[in-house]
Formats: structure tokens, C-alpha cells, sequence
């Protein structure tokens, strides 16, 4: 028999037992995931290609061995892949959420002149989603990734060009995040040509910092913003046949319908020089909409067209808003400094946003504090539609020399004031159906060509 003063301690300890049972298991549970998150760090893990059988030697391909490091870093909870010195053959790489590529300073990435050693996936081109090669370095929904040199990543010239009927995959970027979240692209040089240097597509929060980009001597841009939020690219050197910098959001109906708008961008202390078109384009794929575009502390040293040059047409639809662009030196244009066409740039959709809608809308585009240096054109603002009117626009402290001064048409509520430059050859500025401040003694100008609508289609378009 159970003395009694034990038998009401044992009844004591039943009734605690049963008590911490009953404490809520959410509490229990949050108690516990904190302390292991204290107790047990995430780990970070420092990787060598060459302990993976890469050999830098130029001629072996180096693929597998690069892509096990990375999958094996990014396993293992994250860190770095270190390149060391050498020239490293390979076809297309993939990034992996938590590891970061990092070159040094004598490390090439050379990829390979095989079509073949770059799986095919969809991938954007000209704002559709096709068929296409992945990027010689590319991510998939990866997460904390990224390059840092100081190495470089040269492409082969052989994979570069533009899909065609005969030949309808699209080739190769050179470095292509796609659908990613926290991108760096640190302090290396890159080598293309006739293709993409940079293409981000659907990503966040991207930082591309102290870039030595090259891609001269035909048709390809050097940093390609597709669809993408929170970008900062700071401190790059680019020199490109196409676009320096190019911000788009997609085309036609397929754009317009996705929706996925390109914003946040911060574009500064860079220095542009392009041989075909703009040092900075902002378009023509817009469809899905561009906002908030801020262009500072820049030096623009030569294009073929425009310094900045803001591309749309009818058919797009959606909005180019929120550009802001200041504290500027611009030398070397062919075209001049700053250029609207939002009515008949780029080629049209097979499938276009239709009537009224599809007229691009624009709006608060600001420029200040510029430095022009024999720009043969310093403004030429009337390709805006007059149905919509671009609502917002000024052009403050602007200093230097050029050929010809402002064409505008089709604003309101402009600010135009303390233009202060030479060497123009008639009027300053030239207007046609703009309304604002500073536009006293203005010469008045022929409306500009309107594009015709879109018409509507006689059966709804449908993403296929």
C-alpha cells in the first residue's frame, strides 16, 4: 500500500506532467525553431573548382567539374565557388540559390562554340517568351546568387546572331538570371558580341556593380533589365554595338496580359559608349509596363542614335512613368541627347494591344543638370501620340553646345527653363499642341505623323 504522502506527490507530479502537455504547441513549436536557429548557424562553405577536376587549361571543358562545386556549395547551405587563376572551357552553368561564383583575378570563363552544351528552355526574346539557348552562366529561380570577380566571362563569337525561320532557337546570353531574387554581379569584365551581355528576367533585387562590359561590333546589348524589380547597376564601364542599358517589360498581348512591369531602377556613376543605337533605352518592349527609372551621374561618351532614348509604339500599351535623369555629361552623339518615338518603335506583335488601350501611356519624365558637348540634336521630344498626350515633362539647367535645340509635341504640363547652350542653328525650342512653363517664345511646328490604331481583333486573345 501507497503511503498517502506519497500518493498525493505522484498525483502532484500527474497533474504538472499533464499541465505541460496542454501548453499550446504553436509556442512549443516556435520555442524550439528559435533556439535551434541559434544553436545551429547556417553554414557557409568554400568550394574550389580545381578540387572538382576542373583545369584551367583552355582546352578541356571544364563544365562538369565548375557545375559540381556549385551544386555541392549550394547543398551544403552556401558560401563561395572559387575560380583561380586560369582559362576555364565550359559550356552553360548554372547558378544555385546560396552560392556565389567568384573569380580571380586571373580566372577566364571562356564558353565553348557548341550550340549543343547550351540546353534549351524558354527564354525571353525581344519581350516574348520562345524557344531558346540558356545564358553561358544562367539561374532558374534561384535565390542569393551571384558572380564577384575580379576575372572576366568571355562568350564565343561564334554563338552570337538573332533567331530566323531557318534557324528559330534563340542563342545564347552571356550571363541570364531568370525568375531569381537577391542577384549580385560584382568587379568583373565581360567579352560578347552580336548577342546579350546581361539579361535579367523576372528577377528582384539585383545589384550589378563595377562592371568592364564589351560587346562591340554588332547588334548586342550590355545589360538587358526584362521584367524586373529593385535594380541597381552602379559604376560600369560599357562599351556595346546595341543598347548599353536597355529597360523592357515585354511585347504585345502576351506582355500586356503577364503584366510583369520593370521598376525600381537605379542606373549611376556609369560610363556609356554604344556603336548602333543608345547608350540608355528605355523600351521598346514596354507592354508590361516601366516605372520609377532613376539615370544619375553618368557619362555618356558616344551612340549612333541618342544619349537616352525613351521607345515605344502603338500596340504596347501600358506606361513609361517616373523616369528621372540627372547630373549628366554627353559627348559624342550622332543622333543627340535625349529622343521620345512611343508611336512606331521596335517591330510590331503579331498580336497587339488593340485600339485605344493600346496607345502607350507616359507620364513625369524629368531631366536636369545636364553637360552637352557638340550634340547635334539636344531634344527631340514630338514622336509622343496626341491621344495621349505625355503628361509631365521637364528639362531644367541644361548647359553646352549643339546643332539644334528642342522639338516637343504633344505635352502637357511641361517645364522647360535655364537652357542654357550654343552653337544652335535656328529656334531653341519647338513646339506643337504643349502646354506648361516656359514656352514663352517658342516657334510653332507641324503636328508629327500620328500612328494608326490597332484594330480589335474578331476573336480575344488567349496566352498560349
Amino acid at each position: 500500500m501507497i503511503p498517502s504522502n506519497k500518493l498525493a506527490r505522484r498525483r502532484f507530479i500527474q497533474k504538472a506532467a499533464t499541465g505541460l502537455v496542454a501548453i499550446p504547441a504553436a509556442w512549443s513549436l516556435a520555442g524550439r525553431a528559435k533556439a535551434q536557429s541559434v544553436a545551429a548557424p547556417k553554414p557557409k562553405v568554400m568550394l574550389n573548382v580545381r578540387d572538382f577536376g576542373a583545369l584551367g587549361d583552355g582546352t578541356t571543358k571544364d563544365t562538369v567539374a565548375i557545375q559540381q562545386a556549385i551544386d555541392r556549395c549550394s547543398v551544403l547551405g552556401g558560401g563561395e565557388v572559387l575560380v583561380p587563376a586560369g582559362t576555364y572551357l565550359t559550356g552553360a552553368i548554372a547558378l544555385k540559390s546560396n552560392a556565389i561564383l567568384r573569380l580571380d583575378k586571373d580566372a577566364v570563363i571562356l564558353g565553348t562554340a557548341d550550340f549543343s552544351d547550351y540546353p534549351v528552355t524558354q527564354v525571353r526574346w525581344e519581350g516574348k517568351w520562345i524557344q531558346g539557348r540558356v545564358g553561358l552562366i544562367y539561374a532558374l529561380n534561384a535565390e542569393h546568387i551571384g558572380v564577384v570577380g575580379p576575372g572576366k566571362i568571355a562568350g564565343s563569337h561564334a554563338l552570337g546572331g538573332r533567331p530566323t525561320a531557318q534557324s528559330p532557337l534563340r542563342h545564347p546570353a552571356l550571363i541570364e538570371p531568370i525568375g531569381c531574387n537577391d542577384v549580385r554581379l560584382e568587379d568583373f569584365s565581360t567579352d560578347y558580341y552580336l548577342m546579350w551581355s546581361i539579361h535579367a528576367t523576372y528577377c528582384e533585387d539585383v545589384q550589378i556593380r563595377n562592371l568592364t562590359i564589351r560587346s562591340t561590333g554588332g547588334n548586342g546589348d550590355g545589360i538587358d533589365i526584362d521584367s524586373c524589380k529593385r535594380v541597381r547597376i552602379d559604376g560600369c564601364d560599357i562599351a556595346t554595338g546595341d543598347d548599353c542599358i536597355s529597360v523592357k517589360s515585354g511585347r504585345g498581348m502576351e506582355g500586356y496580359s503577364l503584366l510583369r512591369t520593370s521598376e525600381d531602377v537605379h542606373i549611376t556613376n556609369c560610363t556609356m559608349a554604344d556603336s548602333i543605337f543608345a547608350c540608355i533605352g528605355i523600351g521598346s518592349e514596354t507592354s508590361g509596363g516601366i516605372r520609377n527609372v532613376r539615370i544619375e551621374h553618368c557619362k555618356f561618351t558616344h551612340a549612333r542614335t541618342f544619349a537616352l532614348y525613351i521607345k515605344t509604339r502603338v500596340g504596347r500599351g501600358a506606361f513609361i512613368e517616373d523616369i528621372v535623369a540627372e547630373d549628366l555629361d554627353v559627348s559624342g552623339m550622332t543622333g543627340g541627347f535625349l529622343n521620345f518615338n512611343t508611336m512606331a518603335s521596335g517591330i510590331q506583335d503579331e498580336s497587339p494591344v488593340p485600339g485605344l488601350e493600346g496607345i502607350p501611356t507616359t507620364k513625369n519624365i524629368r531631366i536636369s543638370n545636364v553637360r552637352v558637348t557638340d550634340c547635334p540634336v539636344l531634344v527631340e521630344g514630338t514622336g509622343i501620340h496626341p491621344d495621349k498626350p505625355l503628361d509631365g515633362f521637364s528639362l531644367v539647367n541644361v548647359s553646352g553646345t549643339c546643332g539644334k535645340g528642342i522639338s516637343l509635341a504633344n505635352m502637357k504640363n511641361a517645364e522647360i527653363r535655364d537652357i542654357k547652350v550654343t552653337g544652335f542653328a535656328g529656334s531653341l525650342l519647338n513646339i506643337n499642341n504643349v502646354t506648361g512653363k516656359g514656352l514663352e517664345g517658342a516657334a510653332t511646328i507641324a503636328p508629327p505623323k500620328v500612328a494608326d490604331p490597332v484594330p480589335t481583333p474578331t476573336k480575344p486573345y488567349q496566352l498560349r
